[in-house]
């Protein structure tokens, strides 16, 4: 390891050296050893657990590595069997990843992990499982996480496999074995439906993402669109689904009307894009909110505040979807968490676009 290069005739090792050249002291394993008053060997030792040593001189190595700032280097910790302080967040990219909110989840888990001493490695790559059992088979990573997942995402097996710490963001069809954490989208849907249903509405349409969102299983699109059809069917409400024409050229709220014509109100279940057109189309025809049109924005990860009309909306929690999968990643390394499903619930933010009828 390079940290064990014997002292030069300067007194510092070359990786303390090149640091020096630049006006930057980087405190060395030596540089424990000797503030302990032990062994080098006694202090690799005490970092990667191999031998047991006396509290006492444990004591001490953990007292010296605290005051001079030690971190062994990623590679040093490899070859020791000790932690690396990395994890990986496989987060393939494809033609319906919309940037903004894939972005919020994965500066949420690079945050979250900041604040554990743990750094991300992002994988983005089309080839997933590649990219899984390459970090797999460096021993780079320390644990998992998986985001953007599909019903019948093909990593869930892979996962099972490699038998490295993992935590899922989202709830495939087949969750055996696995620790999962997501937002709650069927509780979302039927909060959106009561919201409406209270206000007396009776006749309530839904659109959704692009279609595409659908046709490739992904996680989330699908459960909401489901729950919301089975509580709109379970209250005796009528409604249609629309998904979203992703180019715009088409007038969303237009044709779910053609299928919806009593239509007075409206859920959003899409990107903030498809939010702004439909309030476009809304004010080209005259039809105001909530006056003539109730809507509510449902799981957004972006502020409606923005929008030219303030939006009712069930957030998101984006932010706290990737800590607790971060949580829930580092206590599978300390051996600590068992196999389960979290979901976190919805909350409802009034800003004044549903009115009663």
């Amino acid at each position: 390891m390079l940290d064990d290069v014997p002292r030069g005739a300067y007194g510092r090792t070359q990786q303390s050296k090149r640091f020096a050249d630049i006006g930057v002291t980087v405190p060395t394993i030596h540089d424990v050893a000797k503030a302990a008053g032990v062994s080098i060997s006694t202090v690799s030792y005490a970092l990667s657990g191999k031998r047991s040593i006396t509290p006492a001189t444990r004591a001490r190595i953990d007292e010296a590595i605290a005051a001079l700032g030690y971190r062994a280097n990623a590679g040093a910790r490899m070859l020791a069997g000790t932690r690396t302080q990395i994890l990986a967040l496989s987060a393939p990219m494809h033609a319906e990843t919309h940037p903004p909110a894939f972005m919020s989840f994965v500066v949420s888990i690079a945050a979250a992990a900041r604040r554990s001493d743990y750094d991300v490695l992002l994988l983005t790559g089309s080839d997933a499982l590649a990219d899984l059992e390459r970090v797999a088979s460096s021993k780079l990573v320390d644990g998992i996480v998986v985001m953007d997942v599909a019903t019948d995402d093909d990593r869930i097996d892979l996962l099972r496999d490699l038998r490295l710490p993992a935590a899922v963001i989202g709830v495939p069809d087949d969750v055996e074995g696995l620790t999962c954490v997501d937002f709650d989208f069927e509780a979302a849907a039927g909060l959106a439906v009561d919201r409406l249903t209270a206000a007396g509405h009776r006749s309530i349409g839904l659109l959704g993402h692009s279609a595409a969102l659908y046709e490739r299983r992904s996680n989330f699109a699908p459960r909401f669109r489901d729950a919301f059809l089975l509580a709109a069917a379970e209250r005796g409400v009528a409604t249609a689904f629309r998904a979203t024409d992703p180019t715009g050229a088409t007038d969303d709220v237009a044709a779910l009307r053609t299928i919806l014509p009593e239509m007075t109100a409206l859920v959003l279940n899409c990107n903030e894009e498809q939010h702004r057109r439909v309030l476009r189309s809304l004010e080209t025809h005259a039809v105001a909110v909530p006056d003539a049109l109730s809507i509510v924005s449902a799981c957004s990860s972006f502020s409606t505040d923005v929008m030219s009309t303030p939006l009712d909306v069930i957030p998101l929690p984006a932010e706290r979807s990737g800590r607790r999968a971060v949580e829930l990643a580092l206590a599978q390394i300390d051996g600590d968490a068992v196999p389960h499903v979290e979901l976190i619930p919805p909350s409802y933010e009034d800003k004044g676009s549903v009115r009663a009828r």
